[in-house]
Formats: structure tokens, C-alpha cells, sequence
């Protein structure tokens, strides 16, 4: 092998003696004409270079000419072209141009100007002409008065610039209009410049440019003389003898390097090869001259040898090894054609390489379990998320397992052994299983799960699952058993099980069970308890399957990382599921959960709160006195416990001003300060809810006079939609929010409602969303409300939402819809009361013929007596106007009012008081009594029950009832 490197050695040795000699001490000294001759001759590498840098120079100089021309022609028309338009600009604006051409003899006055101009300008021509063309100055005195050649009709009113060649050369002429005070043109002027020298400039800077070029050829000249010096000196003028062993030292490296070296010709024989190239090849001692496909390589190494396409670090298999190829041609290196071969060992490497691909791909899995498990904040996706993220890629099938109290939000008990199976990657059907999704498990202790510690250590290889081989089915575990292995360990440790046909422990907890799993082709596995802040949540298992490989002791370290990190996310929603579902039970509990019965109104609702959680978004339907119903709808700002707690103090608020009978303005303003005080309440515990916020619409109708008051603050407005379909949005005076200190009064607003009429109350969730404004919305809602006008409440409130109802809805949404009705005219009766205690009698008596016809005699002997009570206190302490009415709803109610709005008070009275027992007895048998006031007085009201026929009263009762009837008034 070392002759016959050798012998190329020296053939390349001969070809070098006879291209370039080294030089003798004769050359040296010849003389400077000849070594210039020898080194600017095209057949050494010197002269060549000078040559070529000379032909770079001659083409750089010309070029540069060129662009000196180009550029001196374009800034000299540049420049003649800003002189034109600054001369004709100058004379036509000059003062007295416009009088000259205005006067009698333009001519006279223009032409010693324009001649003066001109020569001082140092332009060619300057020319004032009339708009029809008519020369007024020019150079040659012949011309004037003469027609412009060439003019137009219509003169331009704007300036203009042209660009034109002449027989003296390029030429520039600008035009000026000159326009009087009202814009027409009197006149106009041209400029003209003639470009006569415009190679002047590069004249003037050629002689630069060539003694650059100049210089630039003396210094290659001196750089190749230079460069030819420097190789002699380096190859130190070596001889034949001293290049061969130059040679002979690069043939011991070559052989001495540990990558494989292979030359082979353009016929395919093999030329050359080092030692490692035998030793990867297995290649036979003569080798060398043989065609490659007689060496008994491998085909495919043969065949890719044999090819001669280009390759770069590719890798092929080489009996057991794994070798990276690299192919190059020799003939662009100055060789002979063929090719070059390195061979270079990759087996260790490609372990190395698997391992940290392994390692790589554990990193990347973790960070997308960051990414992929915790999205929401619901405890059963979590664990679904946990099932999904490791199959294939760490396991063949993943189980998740919950305690039972984690999945309703609660800590885990100690001691707890039920689980719940919440999550199955990996099979192909979730009714295969035994215990499917959801289902509960009643856990065992399984002492006998302990981890595998005996056999040989691991070999260094990828742990990820294999994909089956070529031609292989994928495994199926559609009908995997896989309930075993589900029990916490007692040491809350993960637990390894490398391989289960010898996990005599793990099978003995059902072998039945077990062997199924074995049938399936289940070999491996991995159980992790979730642990987060201190509490086991459940329980993951990893199952692999044969094709997989088993697990190993550096594969338990990752599971525990992966399953670490999902237990975070899991109690995390698991403490979100108990602050939710305390929020939504004090919601439910805050809500109303059906409404009151009423005739007034026939009513129907929608609460649907945001995603992110409870909010303070309310509606409440409320009877009051006399028939009527409160409707009302609120709205605190935010979401969670704080805001739905402080909705169910205004809602427990509005119930109880309600209860006092108050108008909406007053109602609201009262509702104002509760809000300012909880909100003082909650600066001084420092709780960081400076300001509450809350607004609310408040609505009373009237079902007697069909008559609506309304109120808001900071609410949007209702919207009516009347009999006849029309939809309309009442204009309600609108008063700041809740809680900003009443700064300005609240107003009210009275709407007629004709029976059927629809009152839509809503909060601003409806109408408002962040990918819409609220113009949108209320469009859309009247849309939805113009579109069936005989609809029920209940059809009003699920055509709304399906069409207004925004795709993802930030905030609460409260919806109430309220058809009205009218109370029926002959269930109304009406008296006016003179001040005359006599008048108590008639009116006794008409409102027994009115129970009669109602059907009520029962209740009469009762209402006379309330009646009678009422009427007597008003005439003996009230003012007119007195009125009696009595309503026949789903109670008898007695109405008395009067002027004054001195209200009654109910007291015991003592055995020897002569009076002081009529709201005693007006309260023992009416099942409500109370007072409201009105602009013009007040009304005391009474309410009876009518099934439940007269009440029979007490001996005590009756001693009363006896004073009071032998009364004259009565």
C-alpha cells in the first residue's frame, strides 16, 4: 500500500518538475527585462493574474467614463432646466411686467427688460408673447411682432417645462402664464437654454481617473511579483528527493487517520484506500485495481460506491455498522476524474445521538404538558389532558383516577380509597374497558406493588414506544382490561412494574383480569399517585405493550415530573370547582328560583351567568298593594363571591323597600345610599373594593289603570313591543349609577300599556360584547322582538337569545319578559266618601251588593267590618278627597284613601280606653293590611282571602266588635 502511494507521489512529483522548476541561482540573476517577460507571461499563474487584473481595470476605467458622461449630461440639463424655469418664473412676476403687457406698447417696455435679463441671466433666449401669440420681445428685434411658430390656441394657464434637442444640442424652454387679478392670462414668457459643453467636467476629472487606473496596474504588478517571490521563498527551492519525502509524510497520515479514505477512478476501480477504510469494509489486501463490485461489499454499498453521486454525511449500514458516507469528484481539484470516498463510523454516535433524542423529545413532551394540561379549569378535562399529552409518545394507553371528594372540589380525606376513573388515552373504544370513564372504583391496598429493583440494568436506548415494523398491524388495545394496577400504593410512591408476566404481586389481585391484559399484548407498567401541595388527588397509569419495550427506572423518574406537573393543574381546578360551586350555590340561593303568583302580568325569565364565573346580575318579580307588581333588574359590577354576596344585598334591600309601598324614584334613591355605605364599608376594612358599582331599572305596573312608572340608574333602557308587533325603546330618564351619592335626583317615567303589550327588561350582557357595540345589540333585539307578535313570554325569551345572544359571552345576561293584562272593569268598585260619618252606612251597604255579585257573600260580614274601620278613622281624621275601592282579584282587596298623609299606627289598646280597637281588628281579620302613600295623600289597604269564608272571632273579639257596632257612626 506505502509503494504504491508512493508511486503517485512521484508521478505528481514529475508532472511538478516539468510545470515549475524550482528556480536556480542562474535564473535569479538574469536580467530585470527577462524576469518581467517571465512574469507577465500568460503560461505561469503570475501572469495570468496580471492579465486578469489588467482586463478589470481597463473594464472599471471605461465604466466609470461612461458614468462620468451620463452624470455630467444629466446634472448639466438638471441645472438648465432649474435656470429656465427660475428666469421665466423671475420675468414673469418681475414688477411691471403685467402693467407692460396691460399697456398700449408692450413691445417698447418689455423689450429693454427681457434684453437686460437675458444677458445678465446669461440665458439664450427670453421671449414675452400675447396669449395669441403675437412676439412681444425677442433676441432679434426682426422677429418681434412676428407669430410664435407652433403656438396653441388655447394657452396653458399653468407653467410648463420641455426638453428638446437642436442642432447646437439639448435645449430647455419654460413657459410662465401672466395672469391679472382675476386669473385670466395677459401673457406669457419663455426661457430658453442651450447645453453646449457638457463634457467639459469629465475633462476635467479623466485625468484622475486614469492616473488611478495607472496606479492601480502598478500595484498588482507589484503585487504578483510580489505573490511569485513569496511561493519561491516558501517552497524553499526544494528538489525531487525532498518532495518525495514531503509525500511520504502525507501517505503515513493518511493511513493513520481514523475515518475510512477511498479513491476510486471514473471506471469504477478502486485507486486508492487507507487502513480504516479496509478495516470498515472488510476490503481484501489487493484491493486495489479491482472494480468495486468484485470486493464483495454489500449491494447497496456497492452499488452507492459504484454510483459516483455527490453525498454528505449520509448514513448506510455496513454489516453491523452504521457508516456517515461523503462522496466528492476529484477533477474539480485538479485531479483525474472520479471520486473521493470518506467513510466515518457513526455507530457510538448514533447511540449517543438516540439518547439525546431521547432526551430531547422528554424535554419538549414536558413543555407541551405545560402547555397542554391546565387549560381550563375543569377537573375532568384536566385529566383527559394528562390521558392525551403522553399517548403515544411515553405510553401505549393512559388511565387517570380521582378521589371522589377531589372531582366535587373538596380536600381528599385521609384514608380515602374510592376512585373514579376519569380519563382513557389510548383505546379504541371507551365502552372496552372494564371500568370506563366516570365510573367508580372501589380501591384495595396493594402492598404487593412494589417496584422492581432486580435484572440487569437498562441498556442505552430509547425509551420512547417503537413503532411496530415494516409490514407489522398496530398493536390494539381496543379491549384492554385495564381496571388492574389502579390502587394507591401505601407509600404514595411511584410504582414500576417492568415487566408483568413476572409481577407475581400485580397478578394476584385478579388473575383473571390480569391475564386479559397480558393477552393483549400489555407487558409494561407505570403507576404515579397525583400529588399536589401535600394531598394525593388520584392515581395515573402508563401501560406500554410489547412493541413498546418495558419501562425503565429513568422512565419512573420522568412519569413522576409529568404526573407532578398535572397534579398542580388539577388542584388548581380543583379548588376553582369549590370556589365555584360555592359561588353558584349562594347564587341559586340569592336568585329567585320561580316567581310569585300575580294577575298582573304573565312573566318569563333567563339568567344566564358569564363564563368566568358568577357575576351579580339579578331580576325579581315582586306583588305590591292593590293588584300592582314590581318588576325589577340589576347589575353589580364584576364576578365571583364578592359580587353575587352584594347582589343579594340590593336584592334583599329592593325587597324591602318594596315592602314599604315606595315610588321607583324614591326606591333608587335609597338603593343609592345602601351602596354608598357598603362601599364605605369596604374602604375601611381595606377589602380594595373602593366602589361597589351597580345599576338597576325599577317598574311598577298597574294592572287597574294599565299604567307603567319606571326608573333607572345606569340601566339600560326596557324595550315595548305593543299589541300590534311595533317595537319601540321608551324613552326613561337615566340617573347615574348605584352609589355615587345621589348628586342627581332620579326621575321616573309613566307608560301607557294597552292589555298584551310585552315589557322587555334586560341587562346591558344582552346588547353588549366586545366584538360589538351596544347599537348592535339593541338592532339585533329589536330584530328578534319585531318577528312574532302573538309570542308567549316563554317563545319572547328564547327568540331573543338565540338571535342576540353573543357567541362567547363575557358578562351576565338577565332577561324578563312581561306580557300585561288588565284587571277586568266589573271587578272594580269605586266610591266617593262625602266627610259625613252617615255616608259609611250607603257605602256599607253598596259593597254588599257588590261581594254578592262577585260571588263573595261569604266574606261579607268581614268586609263590611274592615270597611266600616277604615272609612270611620278616614272621615274622623282625614281630609277629602275620600274614596272606597274594592278589587276582586286573587284576593278581595279593600282600599281607603284620603288627603292627609298622617299614617295609622296598630297598638293594643288598654281595658279602659273608650276607643284605639279598629286597626286591632282590621289586623285579626284581613290577612295583610299596610299603607302606601300617593302625591295627594295616602291609602290604607286591606287584603282578604276568598275561600276562606268568615273568620268566627273570639269571645274577645266579640266584646269589641260589639262596642264598636253600637258606635252611632255605624
Amino acid at each position: 500500500m506505502t509503494g504504491h502511494f508512493g508511486q503517485s507521489g512521484a508521478g505528481r512529483e514529475g508532472v511538478g518538475a516539468q510545470a515549475s522548476p524550482p528556480p536556480s541561482p542562474e535564473r535569479r540573476l538574469r536580467s530585470p527585462a527577462r524576469y518581467l517577460r517571465s512574469l507577465l507571461s500568460v503560461h505561469t499563474v503570475a501572469g495570468q493574474v496580471f492579465v486578469l487584473q489588467l482586463g478589470l481595470v481597463v473594464l472599471l476605467v471605461v465604466a466609470a467614463v461612461v458614468a462620468l458622461v451620463l452624470q455630467a449630461r444629466g446634472a448639466v440639463l438638471e441645472e438648465a432646466r432649474q435656470r429656465s424655469v427660475v428666469g421665466a418664473e423671475t420675468f414673469a412676476h418681475a414688477p411691471g411686467t403685467l402693467a407692460a403687457m396691460q399697456s398700449d406698447r408692450p413691445s417698447a417696455l418689455l423689450q429693454p427688460q427681457a434684453e437686460a435679463a437675458r444677458k445678465a441671466s446669461g440665458v439664450d433666449l427670453i421671449v414675452a408673447y400675447s396669449p395669441q401669440g403675437i412676439r412681444w420681445t425677442h433676441r432679434d428685434p426682426r422677429l418681434i411682432g412676428k407669430h410664435l411658430p407652433g403656438h396653441v390656441a388655447e394657452p396653458s394657464d399653468t407653467s410648463r417645462t420641455e426638453t428638446f434637442t437642436t442642432t447646437l444640442g439639448p435645449a430647455v424652454n419654460t413657459t410662465v402664464p401672466v395672469k391679472d387679478a382675476g386669473g385670466k392670462v395677459v401673457g406669457l414668457v419663455t426661457v430658453s437654454i442651450t447645453v453646449h459643453h457638457t463634457d467639459q467636467q469629465v475633462r476635467g476629472q479623466l485625468p484622475l481617473l486614469l492616473g488611478s487606473a495607472a496606479g492601480v496596474l502598478l500595484l498588482g504588478t507589484g503585487g504578483v511579483a510580489l505573490m511569485k517571490r513569496r511561493l519561491r521563498r516558501q517552497t524553499h527551492g526544494l528538489d525531487p528527493a525532498e518532495m518525495r519525502r514531503m509525500y511520504d509524510h502525507h501517505d503515513a497520515v493518511l493511513h493513520a487517520v481514523r475515518e475510512g479514505v477511498l479513491i476510486i477512478g471514473s471506471d469504477g476501480r478502486l485507486l486508492l484506500c487507507n487502513d480504516e477504510a479496509r478495516r470498515l469494509l472488510d476490503l481484501p489486501a489487493d484491493a486495489e485495481g479491482h472494480h468495486v463490485a468484485d470486493l464483495g461489499l454489500e449491494p447497496r454499498m456497492g452499488a452507492l460506491l459504484a454510483s459516483g453521486r455527490t453525498l454528505t454525511d449520509e448514513v448506510h449500514r455496513a454489516g453491523d455498522r452504521l457508516l456517515a458516507v461523503n462522496v466528492r469528484e476529484t477533477a474539480p481539484y485538479g485531479g483525474p476524474a472520479g471520486t473521493a470516498v470518506t467513510l466515518r463510523d457513526s455507530t457510538e454516535l448514533r447511540a449517543l445521538a438516540g439518547k439525546a433524542e431521547v432526551a430531547q423529545e422528554r424535554l419538549k413532551l414536558l413543555y407541551d404538558t405545560g402547555m397542554r394540561i391546565g387549560t381550563t379549569l375543569d377537573v375532568t378535562r384536566t385529566a383527559e389532558e394528562l390521558a392525551d399529552v403522553a399517548v403515544p409518545r411515553f405510553a401505549d394507553v393512559v388511565t387517570v383516577e380521582l378521589l371522589e371528594p377531589v372531582l366535587h372540589g373538596a380536600e381528599p380525606p385521609w384514608g380515602t380509597t374510592a376512585l373514579r376513573r376519569m380519563a382513557v388515552s389510548g383505546a379504541a373504544r371507551q365502552d372496552a374497558p372494564r371500568h370506563p370513564a366516570t365510573e367508580l372504583i372501589t380501591s384495595l391496598p396493594t402492598a404487593s406493588m412494589t417496584a422492581e429493583t432486580a435484572g440487569d440494568p437498562p441498556s442505552p436506548r430509547s425509551r420512547r414506544p417503537a413503532a411496530p415494523a415494516a409490514g407489522e398491524p398496530d398493536p390494539d388495545y381496543s379491549a384492554l382490561d385495564i381496571d388492574i394496577g389502579r390502587s394507591l400504593p401505601e407509600t404514595n410512591r411511584p410504582v414500576l412494574e417492568r415487566d408483568l408476566r413476572t409481577a407475581d404481586g400485580w397478578r394476584a389481585q385478579d388473575p383473571e383480569a390480569t391475564q386479559r391484559v397480558l393477552d393483549q399484548g400489555i407487558r409494561s407498567l407505570i403507576s404515579v399517585p397525583l400529588r399536589a401541595r401535600g394531598a394525593v388527588l388520584g392515581l395515573a397509569n402508563f401501560w406500554r405493550g410489547e412493541a413498546s419495550g418495558p419501562f425503565e427506572e429513568e422512565d419512573l423518574s420522568f412519569a413522576e415530573e409529568l404526573g407532578a406537573r398535572a397534579a398542580v393543574s388539577l388542584d388548581n381546578a380543583r379548588r376553582y370547582t369549590r370556589e365555584h360551586a360555592t359561588a353558584v350555590a349562594l347564587q341559586r340561593r340569592l336568585l329567585p328560583q320561580t316567581l310569585p303568583e300575580q294577575s298582573a302580568l304573565d312573566v318569563a325569565f333567563r339568567y344566564l351567568p358569564a363564563r368566568a364565573g358568577v357575576g351579580g346580575d339579578w331580576f325579581d318579580l315582586i306583588p305590591l298593594p292593590g293588584a300592582r307588581v314590581a318588576l325589577v333588574v340589576g347589575d353589580v359590577v364584576g364576578h365571583g363571591l364578592h359580587a353575587a354576596a352584594t347582589m343579594g344585598r340590593l336584592r334583599t334591600a329592593v325587597h324591602n323597600f318594596s315592602a314599604l309601598d315606595l315610588p321607583p324614584d324614591e326606591l333608587l334613591g335609597h338603593l343609592d345610599e345602601l351602596v354608598a355605605h357598603i362601599d364605605a364599608d369596604e374602604t375601611r376594612e381595606g377589602n380594595g373594593a373602593a366602589i361597589t358599582g351597580a345599576t338597576c331599572l325599577y317598574a311598577i305596573y298597574d294592572p287597574v289603570t294599565g299604567r307603567a312608572t319606571l326608573a333607572r340608574a345606569g340601566h339600560p333602557g326596557p324595550a315595548l313591543v305593543r299589541p300590534d308587533g311595533t317595537v319601540s325603546f321608551p324613552d326613561v330618564p337615566v340617573s347615574p349609577p348605584l352609589g355615587l351619592g345621589g348628586s342627581v335626583p332620579v326621575e321616573t317615567a309613566e307608560l301607557p300599556l294597552p292589555e298584551g303589550s310585552r315589557l322587555v327588561l334586560y341587562t346591558d350582557g344582552l346588547v353588549e360584547a366586545r366584538d360589538r357595540d351596544i347599537d348592535t345589540g339593541l338592532a339585533l333585539l329589536r330584530g328578534a322582538l319585531a318577528t312574532g307578535a302573538d309570542r308567549t313570554p316563554e317563545e319572547t325569551c328564547a327568540a331573543v337569545l338565540e338571535a342576540v345572544l353573543p357567541e362567547r359571552p363575557s358578562d351576565d345576561i338577565a332577561l324578563l319578559v312581561a306580557r300585561t293584562r288588565l284587571l277586568e272593569p266589573d271587578r272594580i268598585a269605586e266610591w266617593n266618601v262625602p266627610s259625613d260619618p252617615a255616608a259609611v252606612s250607603p257605602v256599607r251597604t253598596g259593597c254588599t251588593r257588590t261581594l254578592e255579585s262577585w260571588g263573595l257573600s261569604d266574606i261579607g260580614f268581614t268586609t263590611e267590618l274592615i270597611l266600616s274601620e277604615l272609612l270611620t278613622n278616614a272621615i274622623r281624621y282625614g281630609t277629602q278627597p275620600i274614596r272606597v275601592r274594592l278589587l276582586h282579584d286573587r284576593s278581595l282587596i279593600c282600599e281607603v284613601s284620603d288627603g292627609t298623609n298622617a299614617s295609622p299606627h296598630l297598638r293594643r289598646a288598654a281595658t279602659t280606653d273608650e276607643g284605639g280597637r279598629g286597626l286591632f281588628l282590621v289586623a285579626q281579620f284581613a290577612e295583610r293590611w299596610g299603607t302606601r302613600y300617593t302625591p295627594g295623600g295616602k291609602v290604607i289597604w286591606t287584603e282578604q282571602s276568598l275561600d276562606d269564608g268568615d273568620r268566627v272571632p273570639g269571645p274577645d273579639l266579640t266584646d269589641a266588635l260589639l262596642d264598636q257596632w253600637d258606635e252611632p257612626a255605624l
